[in-house]
């Protein structure tokens, strides 16, 4: 048997050996997508292969990544990046592309094979393989997600976790409550950023008596008194542990008198006026046979605490104003005209529908009516007694109205922040089922925050430079809403708060130490959400406050204005007489006036332009004769405004316009690239900075004051070594004398952008409705319970 030798390779190799290495991968690494977390915070689903909806149906610019429900929020994660230029404030608590589980409002699922469509609530089944999930957020954002080339089990189940997870059974469910609870177990000190907040919020809670005390000093409130009745909530289970009640009240009297009122919500202060009229607020009188002699009890305490022994008016809120009801259904009216409409009508249309929706009409009912108190207060000198069902929803709009218009305390930034948290936190707003947090009701939903957000906007638009704050303050507050970590609009009441922390202690069997409290932290502490950098976008570059600053042959003195010395940019219109003004808070309100719409940027007059001197005939004349609230008007609308003084709206259709930075931000339709009102901020701001540059340039040129404390060197140089002091303005001018121009990401919608976050077919093409085909939106839980049975 013969063998076969094999033959030798003949080919011979001159190039170098090729070097490999086991340990490597035949793959360049990728990098893994994973969602950033915060303490307590655990995945619960996920899905990889996702496709976020950007522009146009199969667009290219639309991105892929990975969809992530936690415990906290909705998550995509993506490596890719939005090709067009933009800018978006950035939270701390929440990335580019995350959602609170509290924001999402419904989560419908699509299945565009079988032409088939559902609504998911919690615990329930999904018997088809979605191709699509749209998310309709609370914030009026609309985001759409496509699992084309992800797995279907994975794209079920993730669709059934978001369903399931932002409906919370419970509030000790809500995330603040895991957050705190893995901070302290942890043994963490640190923010929930973490990061150790600088300082912490400045704004009184009103949780303690020393808080109202010093309101009470500060209003000159001489014949009131802190009242600790309630202490340990024995009394009325909706009022805080401390109010301020008229001095000549005993604590045995207000006992008594607890069980006749609603909810047992005594009469309570809410704030003086310099003449020494009170603004306060109660509840109704249940019991029949003791309505009259608590009436006549409790004004003739009022009375009693008045300087001037003033009278005693009381404003029926449940009849003059609509109901809660009657709100919410217009703010769903409005979502769909601004997110789920198609835009390609014409503009009458659209304006006509937005003024149908009724939401401006319900802002001018409660302007107006504001108006009225505050004329009782300032032009009557008599106290107001503001009564609802409750006390604590209408009476909350109202009140917080009257003191912005009359004190200018509440227009600074940190005197907004104590009102809201006097007026609507403390007195017992029913935050947890108004924002419907736990969706168990959507009858007991209604967006009143909002709308007063709206209110005070509506103030800022006809006087910007009475405000210390600007628009991208308020929306980014009303925001806060659905991140369900801040104390501040979690709860039912200071008791449900305390009850429910109570709980929570028990069922994790926390113990505390002597002294030490374990609490959610309040929403004031905006280092929690936002850097130093963009919280300056809360400064209103031409705030007027009580003493500007300004510079005389070389040194800086403050200009405090007086009445003969008052100036305001503020636009006017018709005159008050035409305004509608009631000179009574009793009886049916006169019928709405339809509302219009107009920006900002309207035809209107100047307020010293020379059409406010033109003849009176010009306007029509009434034949009904001029009530006194309109004569109070009239005066005060014939003179120039002061920023630090008193300030009434213009309640015309013509005055009141759409607050556009909220509910037109998602919108790319509505975008004006390179525009809007921020235009006009930036330029303004670089002129602030400008000036704040050349004041801090003169007082290192002058040296620091006889008995001041030189400023330390951020370098670590010695004391008094010249620096730049920081700007409180975010846009900055490039150098002195030479502002920048608008950088390209500002638009209308800034600092928000509707990139990536409201998802139509295409632009101008098939809105989400006609996309749906007739998918329930916004309808209430029952309905859909009974369509899914």
């Amino acid at each position: 048997m013969f063998t076969v030798r094999p033959l030798k390779p003949t080919f011979k190799s001159y190039l170098p050996p090729l070097q490999t290495d086991v340990k490597k991968s035949l793959h360049p690494p990728v990098k893994k997508l994973e969602a950033t977390l915060l303490p307590g915070e655990i995945v619960v689903n996920e899905v990889n292969f996702v496709r976020k909806c950007i522009g146009a149906e199969k667009s290219h610019d639309d991105l892929w990544g990975k969809l992530i429900c936690t415990n906290f929020k909705v998550s995509f994660v993506t490596h890719e990046a939005l090709a067009q230029p933009r800018f978006q404030v950035s939270n701390r608590l929440l990335g580019e592309h995350d959602i609170p589980l509290a924001c999402v409002d419904q989560v419908v699922t699509v299945n565009d094979a079988k032409g088939k469509k559902k609504v998911l609530g919690s615990n329930q089944k999904l018997k088809f393989n979605p191709s699509e999930l749209i998310l309709y957020c609370k914030d009026f954002r609309i985001v759409r997600f496509s699992f084309d080339e992800a797995g279907p089990e994975g794209a079920k189940k993730v669709c059934l976790a978001i369903a399931h997870y932002s409906r919370p059974a419970d509030p000790q469910l809500l995330f603040g409550f895991e957050l705190i609870g893995t901070r302290y177990l942890g043994s963490s000190e640190d923010g929930l950023n973490g990061a150790r907040p600088a300082g912490g919020s400045q704004t009184p809670l009103f949780a303690c008596s020393s808080d109202w005390d010093r309101e009470i000093k500060r209003t000159g409130a001489a014949e009131w008194r802190v009242c600790s009745v309630n202490q340990g909530y024995g009394v009325s289970p909706s009022l805080p542990e401390f109010f301020v009640v008229p001095a000549s009240l005993a604590d045995q009297d207000l006992r008594q008198y607890a069980e006749a009122f609603s909810g047992q919500r005594l009469p309570v202060w809410c704030w003086n006026h310099p003449n020494g009229s009170a603004l306060t607020r109660m509840a109704a009188i249940t019991d029949p046979l003791q309505q009259k002699r608590l009436d006549q009890r409790i004004c003739n305490a009022i009375i009693k605490s008045h300087p001037q022994r003033g009278d005693v008016h009381k404003a029926d809120l449940d009849k003059n104003l609509p109901s809660l009801q009657q709100v919410n259904n217009s703010l769903v009216r409005l979502r769909h005209i601004c997110v789920i409409d198609p835009f390609e009508e014409t503009e009458e249309k659209w304006l006509s529908s937005v003024e149908n929706s009724q939401w401006l009409d319900y802002v001018r009912t409660f302007l107006k009516h504001s108006c009225d108190v505050v004329y009782i207060l300032e032009g009557l000198n008599a106290s107001v007694i503001l009564q609802e069902e409750e006390g604590r929803d209408l009476s909350c709009v109202v009140s917080s109205l009257v003191q912005i218009m009359v004190d200018p305390h509440f227009r600074s930034l940190s005197g907004f922040q104590s009102l809201v948290q006097k007026e609507w936190v403390m007195a017992g707003h029913r935050f947890l089922d108004r924002c419907n947090h736990l969706k168990k009701s959507d009858k007991e939903e209604s967006p009143l925050f909002l709308l007063f957000l709206d209110c005070v906007w509506q103030l800022m638009n006809q006087y910007p430079s009475a405000f210390e704050f600007t628009e991208t303050y308020l929306a980014l507050l009303s925001d806060s809403m659905w991140v369900p970590v801040f104390s501040t609009f979690l709860f039912n009441g200071p008791k449900h708060h305390a009850d429910t922390m109570h709980d929570f202690l028990e069922d994790k069997k926390i113990t505390l130490g002597e002294g030490e409290e374990l609490c959610l932290p309040p929403v004031w502490d905006w280092s929690q959400q936002l850097s130093v950098t963009d919280q300056a976008l809360f400064n209103n570059p031409i705030y007027v406050g009580k003493a500007a600053p300004y510079a005389h042959n070389g040194a800086v003195k403050s200009f405090r204005r007086t009445k003969h010395k008052t100036w305001s940019s503020t636009l006017r219109g018709a005159p008050p007489s035409q305004t509608g003004w009631s000179s009574t808070l009793r009886g049916t309100p006169p019928a709405l006036a339809r509302n219009g719409l107009q920006g900002s940027q309207g035809t209107l007059p100047r307020r010293n332009s020379l059409a406010a001197q033109l003849k009176s005939d010009l306007f029509p004349v009434r034949d009904v004769p001029e009530s006194p609230s309109e004569r109070f008007a009239r005066d005060w609308f014939s003179g120039p405004a002061d920023p630090q003084g008193l300030l009434l709206p213009q309640l015309l259709p013509s005055h009141l316009a759409l607050w556009r930075l909220y509910f037109l931000r998602w919108v790319p339709e509505a975008v004006i690239p390179r525009g809007g009102p921020v235009t006009a901020v930036h330029a303004v701001s670089q002129l602030a900075h400008e000036i704040e540059t050349l004041q801090s340039q003169l007082r290192r040129y002058k040296g620091p004051t006889p008995g001041s404390t030189p400023r330390a060197s951020p370098a670590g140089g010695p004391p008094g070594t010249p620096h730049a002091e920081p700007s409180r303005m975010f846009f900055k001018a490039g150098s002195l004398y030479e502002p920048s121009p608008p950088p390209e990401f500002l638009s209308s919608s800034f600092p928000f952008t509707p990139v990536g976050n409201l998802c139509r077919p295409n632009l101008r093409g098939t809105p989400i409705s006609k996309l749906l085909n007739g998918a329930k939106t916004w309808l209430s839980t029952e309905t859909l319970a009974g369509e899914t049975a």
